[in-house]
């Protein structure tokens, strides 16, 4: 079995093994662009991509309630919403500028995408470590609800390969294969078969007993995971049809996504899916007004976005997505939010009235540098070469 910490990074923090310049747009709430100024005034917000500070040496981003991104150096730096020790600095400050998560100098990449403040960020020696609120036991942790504002490993076990958090549950690969689940299980969202029950898990527990999962992935109450052949595998709320299996009953247990064994890239935004096959197509389902298919009809099982053989990744988040193509563009689509987090259109006044929402892809600007994007609620970042 493969190394799957590897996954898409080259070294220890590095993703691809480049070090590159750090954008952001949307909101800034809390500071959370990292733009050194006031934490939360409307016309602070970005309507384009704009570069936090003058560094170059970025090699992985993750947006989140806060924002996190790593250093070519394995350091981890943090800013943003801080009320819950998000940032894991030892404070609960929000922060307007990057500060550094502890010392350790071996983190290895954060594949969590999380509203409820607890990120999750695995090590170069496997190791799994959570900070900040943990109400729903969603950071894995004997201790349970108790919130944390520096960095805590998550047992002792040194096999956690990619992680996945999204609205209070948590879903975890191991380098063996195993799936593994915590936090909060409202409608089945953890994937264990127990039914609709809301019990929370503060500790990891295993899904079943197969051994090929690759990649994890959450959405808002659902779970995802793609296996190491390619099938695509779904569970938890399905009221309109972002399991994308065609109906809108929820599950408690992993059921495949159709037959295909093609499928390479998953990501959950609150009520849309967004995927790519091996072949380079871009796919998308559930709440419509995020698919991108040129229209805001809601789907129960995948419909292809466009006719495209070139997408690379892909992040759907609330009501939006933004992904890139193998030629490094940037393309964005769905709800702008009042926000500009679909980096179209221009601030419209006090609520962003000129803000424009697009049903398909639309392309940020014209560099074809983009390397790795992250978006989250309302916010976007990526790196660019």
């Amino acid at each position: 079995m493969p190394n799957l910490r590897r996954g898409m990074m080259g070294a220890a923090g590095s993703a691809g093994g480049g070090a590159y310049t750090l954008w952001v747009w949307g909101s800034n709430a809390g500071g959370k662009l990292g733009l050194g100024d006031a934490p939360y005034v409307y016309g602070n917000n970005k309507f384009s991509p704009v570069q936090v500070g003058d560094l170059s040496t970025w090699t992985y981003v993750q947006v989140m309630e806060a924002m996190f991104a790593f250093k070519l150096d394995g350091t981890l730096w943090g800013w943003g919403k801080n009320t819950g020790g998000e940032l894991g600095d030892g404070t609960v400050l929000n922060r307007s500028s990057p500060v550094q998560v502890g010392s350790a100098t071996d983190w290895f990449e954060s594949k969590s995408v999380s509203g409820d403040g607890v990120p999750h960020v695995i090590k170069s020696d496997g190791t799994l470590w959570t900070w900040g609120q943990a109400w729903n036991g969603q950071a894995g942790r004997p201790d349970g609800l108790i919130a944390k504002s520096t960095p805590t490993q998550v047992g002792t076990d040194t096999d956690w390969a990619k992680v996945s958090v999204y609205s209070g549950n948590t879903h975890a690969v191991r380098t063996d294969g195993t799936l593994w689940c915590w936090g909060q299980n409202s409608i089945g969202s953890l994937g264990l078969g127990d039914g609709n029950s809301d019990a929370k898990v503060s500790s990891p527990t295993q899904i079943g007993s197969s051994t090929d999962w690759a990649t994890p992935g959450n959405g808002g109450s659902t779970g995802f995971a793609i296996k190491t052949g390619g099938t695509l595998w779904s569970w938890g709320l399905n009221y309109i049809g972002q399991l994308g299996q065609n109906d809108v009953v929820s599950r408690s247990s992993p059921v495949q996504v159709g037959s295909l064994t093609n499928w390479s890239q998953i990501s959950g935004g609150d009520d849309h899916v967004m995927a790519i096959k091996t072949d380079g197509t871009l796919w998308g389902w559930g709440k419509g007004i995020g698919i991108g298919g040129g229209n805001t009809i809601s789907r129960s099982s995948p419909v292809q976005i466009g006719s495209d053989t070139d997408w690379a990744f892909v992040e759907a988040a609330n009501e939006w997505t933004v992904a890139r193509r193998t030629d490094g563009t940037l393309w964005a689509w769905g709800n702008a939010h009042d926000y500009g987090t679909n980096a179209q259109g221009s601030p419209g006044g006090a609520t962003g009235d000129n803000q424009i929402t697009n049903s398909s892809p639309v392309q940020i600007g014209s560099a074809t540098t983009f390397i790795r994007i992250s978006a989250h609620k309302v916010t976007g970042a990526l790196l660019d070469a």
